[in-house]
């Protein structure tokens, strides 16, 4: 009889803020002084620094524990809450002043300014004997530093120290993944990986280096077994060698919102490592999911989409509904809304994409300020072109996509036509190919309910993904003529 995988243990030990979002629109100034004047339309609170990563770990399904200093305060009980009802074990350590609170003041999608309250959260008193026994057994280890000293006590130093020492005494695989910060302790020896971003390796190394060679050289400084330079919408560069790096390009992103990427990064580094990836492979599924948050619009956009409104706290139940919304796509939608631009959406399949896509999507592109490819999901495209399609995964197609400069969001459906997502995105614009006839199309009572358009473009008689398969097949059944 087989039994099920034991369930992967995952500790996050670093320091807890709690994160306020207080979103509204400007329209107007203050009548005393140049300022804008916010008229607030929301406010959503929840766990921050160590606290998402824990958070983010636990969507996994992977058994949390989080390490961190807690005040004894409102705002800490609303932490150890929040926390509780994701089911992540609390292991709280004393914590010096009130609750570390970060609040963005934001307009739209657009942060106006950040204010900083609280701590400075440095761990007090004993570490509960729970601690020991949680960072020893853990079969990954996160450190979250966000510079209030939780790495440089050293008690904890102590723990963290020696399990990744032992690993290197005894060869035993000890996973422990550091994410550092400028004001935290220096990391301790031996870990697995550790993911400064560009400006924590320049600040680390001392000198405004290529990352690659600050994290060959960041390996050496802190001896751990690779350093992982992150570079935003660059990518990241893995040096687990003396003398060459991996480099793991991001995919695409305009716009969007990297509050938080930092701590999906090692988030996703930790599970896929539990998993049982190798480390280049954990990376590229960290740096693939990171861009993904950026695109998605952050720390933000997560609490949004994870909150319980009973109590304004945010949660971690997934939100039900369309693979993508207008909700959770990139800032520049919600800009270009806020601005009163002009949202223009097409969609299809795109299997093999040709010359005929290319120009639609061009076309479309000069419809409008902003322009989102609805695309058809692998279930759907099966449906709709039967056996042997898509040619290429959902996944890739839509890869493929947003590596085109005039494309600003992809957004997937299942169903067989786009009229849900349309409900869902509202569009300005709904263009579609010249080949269709536009009074038959069932878009289009859906465009007509917010007073939106359809816009037919010109059809590329040949260039058809079904016509080049056909004659690629048909080329292939040719007898070949030997000379």
């Amino acid at each position: 009889m087989s039994s099920r995988p034991a369930q992967r243990r995952i500790v996050v030990v670093g320091d807890l803020l709690l994160d306020r979002d207080v979103t509204g629109s400007c329209e107007r100034l203050c009548p005393d002084a140049p300022a804008p004047v916010l008229d607030v339309s929301d406010t959503c609170s929840g766990p921050g620094g160590a606290g998402l990563a824990a958070l983010l770990c636990r969507r996994s399904g992977a058994a949390v524990t989080l390490v961190a200093p807690v005040a004894d305060d409102a705002a800490g009980e609303q932490l150890r809450r929040a926390l509780e009802a994701t089911q992540v074990t609390l292991l709280g350590l004393g914590h010096q002043g009130p609750t570390r609170t970060k609040t963005r003041i934001r307009s739209g999608a657009s942060s106006l300014v950040r204010i900083d309250e609280g701590g400075p959260g440095t761990p007090t008193g004993v570490v509960p004997p729970a601690v020991a026994e949680a960072i020893t057994e853990a079969d990954v280890v996160v450190v979250s530093d966000y510079g209030a000293g939780t790495t440089d006590f050293p008690a904890i130093r102590e723990l963290l120290a020696g399990r990744t020492g032992a690993g290197q005494l005894h060869g035993r695989q000890t996973t422990t993944i550091w994410d550092p910060h400028p004001r935290g302790a220096p990391p301790v020896r031996g870990c697995t990986v550790l993911t400064p971003n560009l400006a924590e390796a320049r600040a680390a190394a001392g000198h405004e280096g290529h990352p690659a060679d600050l994290a060959m050289t960041l390996r050496r400084t802190w001896g751990g077994s690779a350093v992982c330079v992150t570079a935003g919408a660059d990518g990241a560069w893995l040096a687990t060698g003396a003398d060459h790096a991996w480099f793991v390009p991001a995919p695409v992103v305009r716009d969007g919102d990297s509050c938080g990427a930092g701590d999906c990064f090692a988030a996703t580094a930790a599970v896929s490592l539990a998993g049982g990836s190798t480390l280049s492979q954990a990376i590229q599924i960290s740096v693939e999911e990171a861009s993904s948050w950026v695109r998605k619009g952050g720390t933000a956009a997560y609490r949004d989409s994870t909150r319980d409104t009973s109590s304004g706290v945010a949660t971690d139940e997934e939100a039900s509904g369309v693979v993508g919304t207008a909700a959770s796509g990139p800032s520049r939608l919600a800009r270009v809304r806020r601005e009163g631009g002009t949202i223009v959406a097409t969609g299809g399949c795109f299997d093999v994409l040709h010359a005929g896509h290319v120009g639609a999507l061009e076309a479309a592109g000069r419809l409008g300020d902003a322009l989102v490819v609805l695309l058809n999901s692998d279930a759907s495209v099966r449906r709709l072109k039967g056996r042997g399609r898509p040619v290429q995964s959902q996944a890739d197609r839509e890869r493929v996509l947003r590596g085109l400069r005039v494309v600003d969001e992809v957004l997937v459906f299942d169903e067989d036509d786009p009229r849900v997502a349309l409900a869902d995105l509202r569009p300005d614009v709904w263009a579609k190919g010249g080949d269709y006839d536009g009074s038959s199309m069932p878009e289009v009572a859906v465009m007509r309910e917010w007073g939106g358009r359809v816009v037919l473009l010109p059809y590329l008689d040949g260039r058809s993904t079904t016509q080049l398969l056909r004659r690629h097949h048909e080329g292939e059944q040719r007898p070949r003529v030997h000379t």
